[in-house]
């Protein structure tokens, strides 16, 4: 077996932006467009997060982890070696997805899965489900004539043939050109559709060609469906992300890369005009995050170990009109490749090392700010040429962060209507007067929000 083929490699060899998008279709469909990422929970416990958090709150979507039975083994990266397409992974079977399903659709919120179809395992053994595998043979599904010619690894992503036949970690890699892989991934991804799933992010899409994912995507009973695509940027690589725009968003990684460096080295005023005006993808197109299961692991964005600013780089996310936001949800750890506790088991919030950050008051609450100011631009900008800012969303509200190290007292001005407002970022109420100023004190690493229909705490 390879060592340690995590999705993290799979992240991590994963994509390059350019800078001229490509109009494609927009960013998650409906008016919520915040996704919860609850990596590894089970999917009871994913039901049970619907009904009680995530649908009260105005999250859109929830995105679970790969369902399909994979190999063996505790660490959280054997849920990215798949063996067979059956839901049989640790996470639950086929009723308990479709139990999650049914659940979450009742609580207001559509369901994206995390979907491995670039590769198959390495190794050979007995999967989660019971079914026998070897590498390059997965009995009923794929032979060795359904896999790329190139069997060794991935070693130069300046060469386009290199990154997108070879092998991502040592992982077997599916010859998506191959009319039947085309089939079989486009049945694998219509069987979750019949459990009613509403789209899906597609790991390592940088290693499939972008006219594969097409082809496959327009195999689909509902072509329509919401498509995330893990693109990594690398600079001056072959495979560039705007390739993949015309199926579907594509996760902006520089996004969450450039927060980490803002929020711990530099200033929050150079974010004045974050999106595009940074190089980036068109915001009709891309997905961001502040960190994800990769990331938060290797070091290259912020995670839940940077305390305040992790969460301020959270509230202005929400806050701020760009791109599609995910929060990462996952687990405490010291050991990089340990799965989730409990076999994904999460009894309740805050316990067992499950961190819950969507459920975060700081950051739960912002996701109504989101949705109540959806479609406004931002105005009233003010920044103090160091690390602390404030904006409006129009007519709808307004965001003040503070990560200087001392409290910050001054009178903003907005363009709210006057009267009361909740700032639901410490509950304490603000009034704004009839010319759209208010007056707050903001102690040091901290945030304030308020939006129009929330004016009591």
């Amino acid at each position: 077996m390879a060592s340690r083929p995590l999705s993290g490699a799979l992240a991590l060899a994963a994509a390059a932006f350019v800078m001229s998008p490509t109009a494609a279709q927009a960013s998650p469909p409906g008016s919520k467009d915040v996704t919860a990422v609850l990596f590894e929970w089970n999917f009871g416990s994913v039901a049970r997060e619907c009904t009680n958090t995530l649908g009260p709150a105005g999250y859109g979507y929830v995105q679970v982890s790969p369902p399909a039975e994979h190999i063996q083994g505790s660490q959280w990266w054997t849920s990215y070696q798949p063996v067979s397409y059956k839901i049989a992974g640790r996470l639950g079977d086929a009723s308990a997805f479709k139990n999650m399903v049914d659940t979450c659709h009742a609580a207001g919120v559509k369901v994206v899965v995390d979907t491995v179809i670039n590769h198959m395992s390495a190794g050979s053994g007995t999967g989660t489900g019971g079914s026998s595998y070897s590498k390059y043979t997965y009995p009923g599904l794929y032979s060795s004539y359904d896999f790329d010619d190139c069997t060794s690894r991935i070693t130069n992503y300046q060469d386009r043939w290199n990154v997108q036949h070879c092998e991502l970690v040592g992982l077997a890699d599916l010859d998506t050109g191959e009319e039947y892989v085309r089939s079989a991934i486009a049945g694998y991804m219509n069987s979750l559709l019949g459990y009613g799933v509403d789209g899906f992010r597609i790991d390592a899409a940088k290693h499939i060609p972008a006219g594969d994912l097409a082809n496959i995507k327009s195999r689909l009973n509902n072509p329509s469906a919401y498509w995330k695509q893990e693109v990594i940027h690398g600079s001056g690589e072959a495979v560039q992300p705007t390739e993949y725009t015309g199926s579907g968003d594509v996760q902006e990684f520089r996004y969450a890369y450039d927060l980490k460096r803002v929020f711990n080295n530099e200033n929050l005023a150079y974010l004045k005009n974050y999106g595009e005006g940074w190089g980036y993808m068109n915001s009709s197109v891309a997905g961001v995050f502040v960190d994800n299961h990769d990331t938060e692991r290797n070091g290259s964005t912020l995670n839940y170990k940077d305390g305040a600013g992790y969460t301020l780089a959270h509230v202005f996310m929400l806050a701020w009109p760009y791109g599609a936001p995910d929060i990462n949800s996952g687990y405490e750890f010291s050991d990089t490749d340990a799965g989730p506790p409990g076999g994904g088991t999460v009894n309740a919030c805050w316990q067992d090392g499950w961190k819950c950050q969507h459920a975060w008051p700081e950051i739960q609450r912002m996701v109504a700010f989101r949705n109540a100011t959806r479609g406004e631009s931002v105005t009233n900008w003010w920044d103090n040429g160091g690390d602390a800012i404030a904006f409006g969303r129009g007519a709808k509200g307004y965001v003040a962060i503070n990560h200087e190290s001392g409290s910050l007292t001054r009178t903003y001005q907005t363009s709210l209507p006057a009267g009361s407002y909740c700032d639901v970022q410490n509950n304490t109420t603000v009034t704004v007067n009839g010319s759209g100023q208010f007056t707050a004190t903001l102690g040091s690493h901290t945030a304030l929000a308020v939006y129009a229909g929330k004016s009591s705490c």
